[in-house]
């Protein structure tokens, strides 16, 4: 049950990410959700959604450094190894989100679509998401680690307010969103899963006793 809620996530994000991957009308539904979300949006909110968007490399960086911080200083390796598995997480996603924005070299939507409303930077290709793969593979590495509530509600509320963020600032469409959370809370599991296959593989003298 410890990661139940994780595959239910990749359930739901692997379903829509196939319903916008081969649907005929894909783009179509695409491009109309990101005019909803872009030209009828609250413009006074714009320096808001700027700031949520660029907390995604900060929190993720921070995240792990600071609870490994804490482990040395208590002397926790629990709380290390917790924050190497996040870290590997946020590398992992990081890795996979390159190769695939290189491999499909999807345009951003201002550039196809001048009417949209660029209202932050985005320079490389959209598919997926960045700030959004980066913030859901902390999210969830992090609920992982660390399965509560209290844990949970807010790392992902705030890893959905980013993947928002970068629809309304203009810069991708709901599907590159959308397959930034898949890459990002699936880059938590295949980790996790990697781990435990390397440490069964080539078990610590600790683990042998």
């Amino acid at each position: 049950m410890k990661y139940y809620f994780t595959r239910q996530i990749h359930l739901i994000l692997i379903t829509t990410f196939l319903l916008f991957g081969f649907n005929a009308n894909a783009q179509n539904a695409d491009i109309a959700l990101l005019r909803y979300i872009n030209l009828g949006r609250n413009t006074t909110l714009d320096p808001t959604f700027k700031f949520v968007s660029n907390t995604s490399a900060g929190i993720s960086v921070a995240t792990p450094l600071v609870i490994y911080g804490i482990g040395l200083i208590k002397k926790d390796s629990s709380l290390k190894s917790n924050a190497i598995f996040i870290g590997e997480t946020i590398l992992v996603s990081a890795v996979i989100t390159t190769g695939l924005k290189n491999a499909i070299q999807r345009q951003r939507p201002f550039i196809t679509y001048p009417e949209i409303e660029k209202e932050d930077s985005g320079g490389s290709y959209a598919m997926p998401s960045g700030h959004t793969a980066n913030a859901f593979a902390t999210a969830t590495s992090l609920s992982m680690a660390y399965p509560k509530w209290y844990v949970i509600t807010p790392a992902f509320a705030w890893a959905a307010t980013v993947g928002y963020s970068r629809l309304h600032l203009g810069v991708h469409y709901p599907s590159d969103v959308f397959a930034g959370a898949f890459v990002g809370a699936g880059s938590a599991y295949l980790t996790y899963k990697l781990n435990k296959w390397i440490h069964k593989k080539w078990p610590c003298k600790n683990e042998k006793k």
